[in-house]
Formats: structure tokens, sequence, C-alpha cells
């Protein structure tokens, strides 16, 4: 939120002249050359150095004067986002670490240059708060609302080559690298892609502020989305109580005098963005320093994370996240180790800051009640201040019947289960969520209140990439988890 001064200037259009003001007061462009590291020769700003490292997972440009060219025109452009809005949100984490809080962090597999419109945002605006409504308001913590937009253009691939149609092509790597169209000349790296994938961030995010500052966001109307769902639910019973609860106390705030028009938290929300930085060469182009503190932060987003196909310690995904300092995520698989896991967790925060580092497991619903409980374990013995997040989609890819890759709601909801039950059983806390969602009415995970069946994924299977939960799935979902979200730590929920 703005200082009390700036309160009285809500409109779209101060918002937007007030953030493009904080882009040139509140950070400092790095050389015009991406390749220099001449700007103060400390940890904290040289984020160049990731390109002495080994590198997986990125595309080989054919033209390298090109890619350099696209690099200086970036580096010259506005930050997405602003140091003081990042640590706000580290904030907001180390909160999350301590127990007083929860994070939701949401959004599409894979965003696209050619499905990009204000419906779709708004879409996956509306759904996150509305699932943010119920996870406050079941789970007793206040919600840090993450979502995945406005920079999740870049995707790893299990392999460099993939065949269509009996044709080996290059694999698409995310509209940021190349085309998904099955032609060769169409996935070929094309560095210009950058600069489009920077065009459509800004223009997100320019929306997403608009909405959380304009009204969109007013708790009354988020709760009235809510209970039109319950009300069209097949789980309508189930989903009901809690909605009339919320009602209930929204009704006794007004007589108390607290509405939208005198409390402006009940009105407006704070929304940060996030993506997986995969694409180094972008990321360090949108890497500033900031000039109140000296210190640099990738300006691509508010929270990054590091892949499971990328964490090396020796590679430069590693090197480059050592130098900014972003709140960041590590997707954390079944063959996790706990000393690698420690080693990691030294090398990406060495003073312990809390709100610095996101562990996101992402193992399978049938592997996690084996593996979390010792890396757990290992990180308390350690006395390492993190966040512990749950990625149900990744571990639970199958393909149908019907030759779709899809993922079941049931194993979903399972695994989201079992990981609050490890951590109440080793005493730690659960912290978030962490979902591959669309605002859309998609048929791509089977299961739910709607019994989406692997004959109904062809209806509308949409992603270019992962199977995402639909507007309905991501709902209930919320509502069931809040009774797990209740038993994490009820010591805390009396203070």
């Amino acid at each position: 939120m703005w200082p009390g001064w700036q309160k009285g200037f809500k409109s779209p259009v101060f918002t937007g002249l007030f953030h493009q003001f904080q882009a040139f007061s509140d950070v400092s462009p790095k050389p015009k050359h991406p390749m220099s590291t001449d700007v103060n020769k400390t940890s904290h700003s040289s984020p160049s150095s990731w390109r002495e490292f080994p590198i997986t997972q990125q595309p080989v440009y054919p033209d390298q004067d090109q890619l350099q060219a696209v690099e200086s025109r970036l580096c010259a452009l506005p930050p997405l986002v602003f140091a003081q809005e990042i640590r706000d949100l580290k904030q907001n984490l180390a909160n999350v670490a301590a127990g007083k809080g929860f994070v939701l962090q949401a959004g599409d597999c894979a965003e696209s240059f050619a499905e990009f419109s204000a419906n779709k945002i708004k879409d996956t605006f509306k759904v996150l708060l509305q699932m943010a409504v119920v996870l406050t308001f079941g789970g007793r913590r206040p919600v840090t609302k993450i979502a995945r937009v406005a920079g999740q253009f870049a995707k790893p691939r299990s392999a460099d080559f993939e065949e269509i149609n009996g044709v080996s092509l290059p694999s698409f790597r995310g509209d940021i690298i190349n085309a998904a169209d099955a032609d060769p000349g169409a996935r070929i790296p094309d560095p210009e892609r950058m600069l489009r994938a920077y065009n459509q961030s800004a223009s997100t995010l320019n929306l997403l502020r608009a909405f959380a500052q304009g009204g969109l966001a007013d708790l009354h109307q988020v709760h009235r989305w809510n209970m039109s769902f319950v009300e069209a639910s097949p789980g309508k019973e189930r989903y009901l109580k809690m909605s009339e609860r919320i009602e209930d106390a929204l009704g006794f705030m007004e007589v108390c005098g607290i509405t939208s028009q005198t409390a402006p938290s009940i009105r407006e929300t704070q929304l940060f963005t996030s993506h997986e930085a995969l694409l180094l060469n972008y990321e360090e182009a949108l890497s500033r320093i900031d000039s109140f503190t000296g210190r640099c932060y990738n300006c691509s987003a508010h929270f990054v994370w590091i892949g499971e196909r990328t964490r090396q310690l020796d590679h430069a995904h590693v090197e480059f996240f050592k130098h900014i300092e972003n709140p960041i995520g590590v997707k954390i698989g079944p063959a996790t180790r706990p000393d690698d896991l420690l080693r990691l967790i030294d090398a990406l925060n060495p003073v312990n800051e809390p709100g610095r580092l996101t562990l996101i497991t992402r193992m399978g619903a049938d592997k996690l009640p084996e593996v979390l409980p010792r890396l757990v374990r290992a990180v308390q013995k350690e006395g390492s201040n993190v966040v512990w997040s749950s990625d149900p989609m990744h571990g639970n890819t199958v393909k149908s019947s019907s030759g779709f890759k899809t993922r079941q709601f049931d194993d979903i909801l399972s695994e989201l289960n079992r990981f609050f039950a490890v951590h109440q059983a080793e005493g730690s806390y659960p912290g978030g969520i962490h979902l591959e969602m669309t605002g859309e009415h998609v048929t791509e995970c089977t299961g739910g209140a709607y019994k989406i069946a692997d004959s109904d994924l062809a209806t509308r299977y949409l992603t270019s990439c992962d199977p995402r939960l639909n507007a309905d799935q991501v709902l209930e979902l919320a509502y069931l988890i809040t009774d797990a979200m209740k038993q994490a730590r009820p010591e805390d929920l009396s203070q």
C-alpha cells in the first residue's frame, strides 16, 4: 500500500504515473552492455557471473550479435516491478516462515502470446481472490497472493527434440524462446521474443494493478462470486456452511461501520508476480541495482524460482540466484537427499534470512510421505529459516486412456493433505501451496465435484504444456484444505 499522502490518488491513470516515476527513482539501470560486470564488484551486484558456469535448459541462439542487441535494449527498459514491492513480499514471506501467514501461488502453466487477453487475466485474478478469501477465513491466516503471471513464458523440457506426426523437431520451450508450430523454422530460438514477452508482461501488470486497486478485489464482490460457485456446485452442502459464515462476518463488519468506503483494505488487495527464472539472458537483462540499498534485484518479477531440472549447485541458475535480493523458490523432487538440500540452502541463503527461501515440494502423492519427513527433519535440525510450500501438480502427472497428459483431482488433494500431515507430525509449518490453474473452464484434470472423466478431456483441453485445474476445481480445492490448514500449529491460532 502507498503512504498516507498517496491514498487520495487512486485513479488508474495516477497509479500508472506513480509506478513510472518509481521505476526511475527506485532503481538505477545496469550498464548498457549486458556482458559488463563493472557495476559494483560485490557479491550482491554481479548478476553476470552465471555466464562462466555450466548451464542447462537454455536455447542456442544462431545470431549472437542479435542476442546481445536485444539484451541491451532490455537493460534500458523500465523495470517491471520495484525494489520496495519485492522487499514487501520478502517481509510477508518472513511472517509465513514464522507460522503467521500462508502463501497462495497459482497461475498458468505457461503464458501464451496467442491467448493474451484482458478477460483471461481478469479470470485468473478473480479465481486467485476467491481462493484467498476461502483460505484466509477457513485457515485463519493472512494469505499472501503470488500469481504465476507476467513472466511465465519459458518451460524446461525433458528432451531437446520432440516428435510430431512422425517428424522430429526441436522442442517447444515457451513463447519467449520459440513457437509451438510444427515447423522447423518456427522452432529456431528468436531473441526478439524476449522483447515481446516484456511488453506483454508490462501490459499484464498494468491491468493487474488496476484490478487490485480499482474495486474488483472488494471482499463483498469476491464473496458473491464464491456464493455463485457454491450454489451451482454438486458439492454445495459441503461448502455452504463456510460461505454463510463469511457472509455473516461481512454483515457484522458493515454494522460496525467497516465497509468498502471506510476501510480500503476491504476494497483493495496486494498481488505479487512470479515465474520460473529459466531464461537467464532475460533475467539478467531485467536485473537492476537499487539506488537506495546498492543491492541487485531481479525486476522481472517479485518472486522467482529455480526448477527441479536446473538447481545443480555448480551450475548457472544457482549462481545467478545467489546475486539477487528477491525472495526465491526452489522446486524439490522425490530424489532430493537431505545433505544436498542443506548445501543448496546454504548456497542460496547463507545468512539464513527469513523470507528469502521457499522450498516447493513436488513429489507425488505416493512418494511424499516417504521422502518429505527426512528433509523436514534435516532442515529443522539445521535451524534454517525457510517457507515450505507444496506443488501437488507435477508429481501426479499421468497419461490418460484417451491419450492426454492429465492429473487426477484426488491425487492432487491427497498430496496436499499428506503435505500438511507430515508437517504436523514433524512439528514444522506448512506455509503454502503452488498450483497450475486457470480461470477458464477447461477440461485438463480429471475428477473433482463435476467428475471430469477421461472421455471429457478432449472437450476443452487448451493447454500448450501441462494440464491445469479449472476455476471450479481450484476453488473446490481451497474449501477442502482449510481443515488441514487449521491443524497447522494450532497454538499460533490462539495468539
